[in-house]
């Protein structure tokens, strides 16, 4: 993300024709169009070649890095799927968030008093910001902060695919929530319901 969000700020400040030929390309087009710049080197003091040689450099880092993702994830999940089946097994859930979030439950056990402690320890619980007769809640920005990116990447995979959470943001989209109010409340819910898969060993185990 920290490489993508570098090659877009060089492509604004990059000289006309260049930002021209790579301005609106899908993700996957912008990368490959950079890793195959050909800037001339002997040149190199030019605005436009300087900032060719960068984007070509960040691009290619952008494509190692995504192989190394993609061997680490072929080790992930089978070790995630071995611990908690049922958790990677979830809908818009991948072998990264499933990952953080057994990390996150599991380095603070003795904390997870309930399934709202979990929530809290996400950074997910609402925190109320209610003023005279208005009643409203915020974003809550403590937390484990790779918990919560966790909760808000399933939340985008379900607004995407699933039905039942496209339906909800059409719901309370008519009620007059923002989208930043019901991405909130969809991480609270999403929380909830893996707080129970998560812990649905040891709840078995007690009883």
């Amino acid at each position: 993300a920290d490489t993508q969000r570098q090659i877009k700020a060089l492509i604004v400040t990059a000289p006309a024709e260049l930002r021209e030929r790579l301005r609106g390309l899908p993700l996957a087009k912008l990368i490959t169009t950079c890793a195959a710049l050909r800037p001339d080197r002997t040149d190199a003091a030019r605005p436009a070649t300087a900032a060719q040689i960068a984007l070509r450099s960040l691009a290619r880092r952008h494509q190692q890095l995504t192989i190394e993702i993609a061997d680490l994830d072929e080790l992930l999940e089978p070790l995630v799927t071995s611990i908690n089946p049922d958790l990677i097994a979830t809908h818009g859930v991948g072998p990264d968030t499933a990952g953080q979030l057994l990390v996150t439950a599991g380095e603070n056990h003795d904390r997870l008093a309930g399934e709202a402690a979990f929530a809290m320890l996400c950074g997910a619980a609402p925190i109320p910001a209610s003023s005279g007769k208005t009643h409203r809640h915020r974003l809550n920005r403590g937390g484990d902060r790779q918990a919560n990116c966790a909760l808000y990447r399933i939340t985008l995979v379900r607004l995407r695919w699933d039905p039942r959470t496209r339906a909800y943001m059409e719901r309370r989209t008519k009620e007059g929530l923002s989208k930043k109010e019901i991405i909130r409340c969809l991480k609270r819910y999403i929380a909830r319901e893996l707080y129970q898969i998560i812990t649905k060993n040891d709840q078995e185990s007690a009883a």
